[in-house]
């Protein structure tokens, strides 16, 4: 594997807050799943238009649900036939209606 490319100060520093932001969305976002401010269902349709919840992993949308936690989760992905590192971006037209409809394809 080749070394990480040189970067100024200023480029690493960049990195970093970048970083920060993305971890702090995707924080937010799991609240809001949490909250019920926003459904699971608005969220895997959402994926297609943002970057930043096309990023999520499925796993992290499943256990942020109320009700849903680490065991039925899995159980959930393994049932779908879903990679337990799969990201919303990467799930089949198939496992993306199969999840929607666990959630009752209601928005």
């Amino acid at each position: 594997m080749s070394p990480a490319p040189a970067r100024t100060p200023e480029q690493r520093a960049d990195a970093l807050a970048r970083a920060l932001q993305s971890r702090q969305e995707r924080a937010r976002l799991r609240q809001a799943l949490r909250d019920r401010t926003i459904s699971p269902v608005e969220v895997i349709r959402g994926a297609e238009e943002n970057p930043l919840w096309a990023s999520f992993r499925v796993l992290w949308l499943l256990e942020s649900v109320p009700g849903i936690g680490p065991a039925r989760a899995e159980r959930i992905m393994e049932r779908l036939g879903i990679a337990r590192s799969r990201r919303l971006q990467g799930l089949g037209e198939r496992q993306r209606a199969a999840l929607i409809d666990q959630f009752g394809g209601a928005a």
